[in-house]
């Protein structure tokens, strides 16, 4: 397997999904981590209860942390020439909300949702229960779940386990993640048909 990508995930300090108060990035390459990093954020934004009671990061812990800004051009580095895969579509939106929230060029990527891939690889996990945690204890993934770099990881080693259970690459994965469920099949050669 050659297939190289990089996982992101974030944590957010409220509902609006730009508070952004942590990072995780991890890049695969041949079917293993090649590079991990994380960092807490600060968000420069109140942090709400019910999202601290999901990740424990409150305002003490982000202080003095880098802002988006600070860590924009590592992520645009991570980013570039890859494609960039997280579990559902929050992460993507949050760090084009936050681009946007500092006055940034939005970041150029492929994107990939893990979520999409395993409900196309997995029939179980077509209509509900395709969640992080839910996938990764079907998939024995060991992680802990609402921090960023783990569930970075976690978010990884899904896409790595439908790789080899469905045969495709992941360039195959982002044609065939924005088919409908079911409707396509790899055919001859590697071209999808429906």
């Amino acid at each position: 397997m050659n297939d190289r990508f990089v996982v992101v995930d974030v944590e957010t300090a409220n509902a609006d999904v730009a508070s952004i108060c942590q990072i995780g990035v991890v890049t695969f390459e041949n079917g293993a981590v090649r590079n991990r990093w994380s960092t807490l954020v600060d968000p420069e934004d109140s942090f709400d209860g019910m999202n601290i009671s999901i990740h424990g990061i409150d305002e003490e812990q982000v202080r003095g942390a880098p802002r988006f800004p600070d860590v924009e051009d590592r992520l645009r580095q991570s980013f570039a020439t890859t494609i960039v895969a997280s579990h559902m579509p929050f992460d993507r939106v949050a760090i084009a909300k936050a681009c946007d929230k500092y006055h940034l060029p939005g970041i150029e990527c492929t994107w990939l949702d893990t979520a999409k891939v395993a409900r196309r690889t997995w029939p179980q996990f077509s209509r509900r229960g395709y969640g992080l945690a839910s996938i990764a204890s079907w998939l024995e993934i060991e992680f802990e779940h609402h921090d960023a770099e783990e569930d970075a990881l976690a978010a990884g080693h899904v896409l790595l386990h439908a790789l080899r259970h469905s045969g495709l690459t992941v360039d195959d994965w982002v044609v065939r993640a924005n088919q409908p469920i079911g409707k396509a099949r790899l055919g001859v050669g590697g071209s999808f048909q429906s």
